[in-house]
């Protein structure tokens, strides 16, 4: 029996991936080609893409939201699970990062599944809810901008139905958030939203050490 989580080795992360990892080649495509861009950082990583897929498949989501798109790795991990009537309405504000992603989409076939809005996502989203589509989604994905995360969480609460599931990136900030002496914008809204959700009567919560932490709210009937 463990007591808590274990390390995770550069040898036993190897082994991990090599044991379970099912990356189909289109995404492995994207993320090589996301690999040659200067912001490659931002990509998640893809065991993290499998267990978003897993968990989209397990719930059988067919509306899906996506707050920061980047190139694309993401909304496509997410779009292959989607029913061929499902949409997924993916948020990017900068269109040159999407460009890159594009080609992909296409060629998997899920193209029409992903409604790419660009712009700011709160806007997008508090477009959405005027619209009245508040309680018609299955699942978000937040992985925007950091300062904006409550917005972008307050807002997902909103257009997500209840049983339907948030998840929200860079929870643990690549271990950054035990410096206490650290209070950027950025590192300071994640901290926020960290408690918020824990105490948050609204979810159930689990935050997961996978990727740089992916912390899961599950909105309750």
């Amino acid at each position: 029996m463990s007591t808590r989580t274990i390390p995770m080795t550069d040898a036993l992360y190897d082994y991990y991936l090599g044991s379970s990892l099912r990356e189909p080649k289109i995404l492995a495509r994207l993320r090589e080609a996301t690999l040659a861009h200067p912001e490659a950082s931002m990509q998640i990583s893809p065991e993290q893409g499998q267990f978003m897929r897993f968990l989209v498949g397990l719930m059988g989501v067919k509306r899906a939201i996506e707050i920061g798109t980047y190139t694309g790795y993401s909304a496509l991990s997410v779009a292959l699970m989607l029913p061929e009537d499902g949409k997924l309405v993916a948020c990017e504000r900068r269109e040159e990062f999407t460009r890159i992603g594009r080609p992909f989409w296409q060629e998997a076939g899920v193209e029409e599944r992903i409604d790419l809005r660009i712009g700011r996502a709160v806007e997008t989203l508090g477009a959405m809810i005027e619209a009245g589509e508040q309680g018609r989604f299955d699942f978000a994905f937040i992985d925007g901008d950091k300062k904006n995360y409550v917005a972008y969480y307050d807002l997902c609460m909103e257009l997500i139905r209840p049983g339907g599931l948030i998840a929200i990136d860079n929870a643990l900030w690549s271990g950054r958030l035990v410096d206490e002496t650290l209070d950027d914008p950025a590192s300071s809204a994640i901290r926020t939203l960290n408690v918020k959700i824990r105490d948050d009567a609204r979810v159930d919560m689990s935050l997961l050490p996978i990727g740089d932490g992916l912390m899961l709210a599950r909105k309750l009937p």
